[in-house]
């Protein structure tokens, strides 16, 4: 079984999808060293098996190839395989069976698709996801969620159904299904195109991920943070690099959420949307397309994945002890939660770009080739380098841990395995700001470039200083908006507001025209019934009596009408 995974003659998304499967077989005791296992067993096959195309096979007169393997897949094959390591150590003191396989079967769905080398392929774990991430959000047993999990679903489905059509459409126009470089060049490629918009969250489509993710239990949140949004940056990596189009979309991705960001009350959805403005820079980045832009989106997806998991995590936690991440319910938990805090204030440093921590390193890239090949693109990016320090670098923590208040609640610290996988993505996202050198050299392209110059280090700075310094006005001025206890809708408004108005207002107006068909119905009948009474009423002319005399005569007369027919008209 070893050789036949490390020869690639097995997909490594299996490992996960069939591991995940056989957990409930397992006593509870052997589960959480059996999931520990399985992204150690999964990393270390990743990192035998050479580059190239392995596990292809004929399907009716089709080559698919269920595992190709290069510096692109790869990247994000070793931070998929890390991310799952460190969910389950996060979840190890949960005893849910559902969230314990479908912790693995999603994420090995993700991997399915990552390493998948045709189209057909890809579109099998697409959907695989789908079904499988569901059971995350339907994990926390309640209407909400189960509401959220069914739209979420439905959204999810249908990018799949266009991810279909858009390969039926691309393989008769071109005879090929290979998962490779495509660009918006036909019909084919642009459905395939939105199908991967939707899971990255593209304007207007993004609504499924503040409306499901923060419906999950503590613990799935983290898991569905990291897998479907960064598939999907993997996939415009691969087939849309350099479309044009993808740096005005990835601006206005980073733009828009730093608002709803900056008025929402939940921290867990404020990181939601701080992940709709991450996804943003590293889409902007692949429609820049040069080999240093495409270095920043994969590198900085990698080093997303850790910090951004951290403040997850981190959160996650503050919902395990406190019960709720309302910022307007906490207030002073750095007392009773000081690891947590120190966490998150280092997962804070590190998306808001610090320098010496990871966001610094590759936004950087990102920033660079912007402002050599974009500058309009760049002001706006700039802008949101500015907004993420505001919803994700100040008010997470702040509000998180500190507040404006005290909110009196005193509680334990975390559990011991989230405290250590907090630690380690802590100490990565150091690491990695403190040591690029070692990230350049599994980057997928070639590619020259500094952090630490001084250039970057004082602009970057120069930005941070000026962020902080707004916030701190906006607060002392009460013009920051207030923590209140409110529903803030975004493109939810669609169907949480219009379609309910449009619905009542078609079936007020359904009613009145049955109720107008329904009278003219019974008018017609009542005068139907009115003149058939008339005519056989007790006084109708049908019915009284006739005399036998008259009857007799009319009955000649009809008997002498046929007579004469028959004589001038008959045979």
């Amino acid at each position: 079984m070893i050789d036949s995974l490390v020869n690639g003659s097995i997909p490594p998304g299996l490992i996960f999808i069939i591991g995940g499967l056989l957990v409930p077989l397992l006593p509870q005791m052997a589960r959480a060293p059996y999931m520990l296992a399985l992204p150690a067993l999964g990393a270390f096959i990743l990192l035998s098996v050479p580059n190239g195309n392995h596990l292809q096979f004929e399907l009716f007169g089709l080559t698919l190839t269920a595992f190709r393997l290069d510096p692109l897949s790869k990247i994000f094959g070793i931070i998929f395989h890390l991310s799952i390591f460190l969910g389950v150590l996060y979840a190890l003191h949960v005893r849910d069976t559902v969230q314990q396989v479908a912790g693995l079967v999603y994420p090995g769905a993700a991997i399915g698709g990552l390493f998948a080398g045709d189209l057909i392929t890809l579109f099998v774990f697409w959907e695989l996801m789908a079904i499988s991430s569901v059971f995350l959000i339907w994990a926390s047993r309640n209407e909400g969620a189960y509401r959220a999990g069914l739209r979420y679903m439905i959204v999810h489905i249908t990018s799949g159904v266009i991810l279909l059509g858009g390969v039926i459409v691309h393989y008769s126009e071109t005879g090929s299904i290979a998962f490779e470089k495509l660009g918006l060049v036909s019909f084919g490629t642009l459905l395939i195109f939105i199908a991967f918009g939707i899971k990255s969250a593209f304007p207007l489509l993004h609504n499924w991920l503040q409306d499901a993710y923060p419906r999950g239990t503590v613990t799935s949140t983290l898991v569905l943070s990291i897998f479907t949004t960064k598939l999907a940056v993997y996939g415009l990596a691969r087939a849309f690099p350099g479309t044009e189009l993808l740096i005005y979309i990835g601006a206005t991705m980073t733009a828009f959420p730093v608002f709803f960001a900056v008025i929402e009350n939940d921290l867990r959805k404020v990181l939601c949307y701080s992940l709709n403005n991450q996804v943003g820079f590293m889409v902007a980045a692949i429609g820049i397309g040069t080999p240093l832009a495409l270095n920043g989106a994969t590198g900085y997806a990698f080093a997303n994945i850790i910090f951004e998991g951290l403040l997850f995590m981190t959160m996650g936690a503050v919902l395990l002890r406190a019960g709720t991440t309302k910022a307007s319910e906490l207030g002073g938990l750095y007392k009773s939660m000081p690891y947590s805090t120190v966490f998150c204030i280092i997962g804070a440093m590190s998306i808001s770009a610090f320098p010496l921590f990871s966001g610094f390193v590759f936004k950087g890239m990102i920033l660079q080739e912007a402002a050599h090949y974009h500058f309009w693109a760049w002001l706006v990016l700039l802008f949101a380098s500015a907004g993420v320090l505001e919803h994700s670098g100040i008010k997470i923590p702040f509000f998180g841990f500190f507040g404006l208040h005290d909110s009196g609640k005193r509680v334990e610290e975390a559990p011991w395995n989230m405290l250590i996988a907090m630690a380690i993505c802590a100490v990565l996202s150091i690491w990695i700001g403190v040591q690029p050198q070692y990230m350049y050299t599994i980057l997928p392209y070639q590619a020259e470039y500094t952090a630490y110059t001084f250039d970057h280090v004082i602009t970057q700075l120069q930005l941070l200083v000026f962020a902080i310094f707004a916030f701190v006005v906006l607060m002392r001025s009460n013009l920051y908006p207030p923590e209140i206890r409110a529903i803030n809708l975004d493109t939810d408004w669609f169907y949480r507001r219009l379609a309910p108005a449009l619905v009542r207002r078609i079936g007020r107006g359904i009613a009145a025209l049955q109720t107008n068909v329904m009278d003219g119905v019974e008018r017609q009948v009542q005068h139907l019934i009115g003149t058939v009474y008339r005519h056989h009423g007790p006084q109708g002319a049908l019915a009284r009596t006739w005399p036998a005399g008259s009857t007799v005569l009319w009955v000649a007369i009809l008997l002498g009408a046929m007579l004469i027919v028959v004589y001038f008209f008959g045979p």
